[in-house]
């Protein structure tokens, strides 16, 4: 009886051991036949949003050349290029012996009507006494009158000449109208200087701002007196948005928009790029570009990881539309369910329907 209960065993064992050998064959033949594959799982946002880079320009506030309102020979340049100058220094003159002498005319001619003027109104008063006692015709002393009117008006004038003359000599220099620096010198002593012709050209380095172009949306969305981050060759700097044109340009389709930056951040004409977040309104989930393949109908499509009735892992293409895009990611929706997994790369080696073995990156 024991031998027969010792023989039952063994053969209970060998049964058990064969059939955990044919179990385990089959796992290691399925597993031999599925490709493991890198998996993502999906994650739907409403809340996403994307940085993007608008470039500008730095650039002085205020940038003037600067000329002679009157022509003349020029006498002195008193700055050369690169020279800082300040509001209301002195920068050129022109030669003013030629004005100089027609205003002292002007004022020998102001004083000799000056001395008619007051002749006349001596006689004026003369007469008047001679009108009171009737020893004269009103119309004599209306004559008088009018003589004295005559001569006060040739005093106006001849002041009024000399006058225009000393503003001609004001104009015969260039002053700062802003303090900044001199970058470009287009005349020497002793060129004769059209009227309005540029001499010299002066910059505010005090001063700097940038002006962007931003889509209307964006621009919106900028707040007066904020400090928004940018990026330039020499580095990250921030600058104080002051306002926006509110207009549309109409070959740009954008909004300038205007930030104050600090002069000892950065240089005038080097670009600068706004950092901006903007919102994505509608809801979907970001993916590598790696993970989307073309579909047909200017579609999408990303390979899905869905059981099969054997309780694998395999592959079904989803329709997928792309929301943004950037370098090395999409913003998409379409038929996929909020947590399942995706192929995010590799899809070149592998088939719509191909057993798989997820491997989460």
């Amino acid at each position: 009886m024991a031998v027969l209960l010792a023989a039952l065993g063994v053969a209970a064992i060998v049964v058990l051991v064969s059939a955990s050998r044919a179990a385990q064959a089959d796992v290691q033949q399925g597993e031999a036949g599925a490709m493991p594959v890198r998996v993502l799982t999906v994650d739907y946002r409403d809340d996403a949003a994307i940085s993007e880079a608008y470039p500008g320009l730095i650039a002085a506030r205020r940038e003037s050349e600067l000329g002679f309102e009157s022509g003349g020979r020029i006498a002195e340049i008193a700055v050369d290029i690169g020279d800082r100058v300040e509001a209301g220094d002195t920068l050129a003159r022109l030669d003013t012996s030629t004005l100089t002498a027609q205003i002292a005319a002007a004022d020998a001619q102001t004083n000799e009507a000056q001395a008619q003027v007051e002749i006349a109104r001596a006689t004026e008063q003369r007469q008047r006494t001679l009108l009171e006692r009737g020893h004269i015709s009103q119309q004599r002393f209306d004559e008088v009158a009018t003589n004295t009117r005559a001569a006060e008006a040739r005093r106006a004038a001849a002041a009024a000449q000399a006058n225009a003359l000393r503003a001609q000599l004001v104009l015969s220099r260039i002053t700062a109208p802003f303090s900044g620096v001199v970058t470009a010198r287009m005349a020497d002593e002793g060129a004769i200087a059209a009227p309005g012709s540029p001499v010299l050209r002066l910059v505010e380095d005090t001063a700097l701002e940038i002006r962007i172009g931003l889509p209307a949306m964006a621009a919106a969305t900028l707040v007066e007196g904020q400090s928004y981050p940018f990026t330039t060759g020499a580095g990250p700097i921030t600058a104080t948005f002051r306002t926006a044109t509110g207009v549309v340009d109409v070959r740009t389709r954008t909004v300038t928009a205007i930030f104050d930056v600090d002069a000892g951040q950065a240089r005038s004409g080097e670009v600068a790029r706004l950092q901006l977040e903007t919102g994505i309104e509608s809801r979907g989930f970001w993916v590598p570009t790696s993970a989307l393949t073309e579909a047909r109908r200017g579609l999408w499509s990303v390979q899905t990881l869905v059981r099969d009735d054997s309780g694998w892992w395999t592959l079904e293409p989803r329709a997928v539309e792309t929301l943004r895009v950037e370098v090395d990611r999409a913003f998409v929706r379409g038929a996929v369910s909020d947590g399942e997994m995706i192929v995010s790369s590799g899809l070149q080696r592998v088939t719509p329907g191909q057993r798989v073995i997820p491997v989460e990156e």
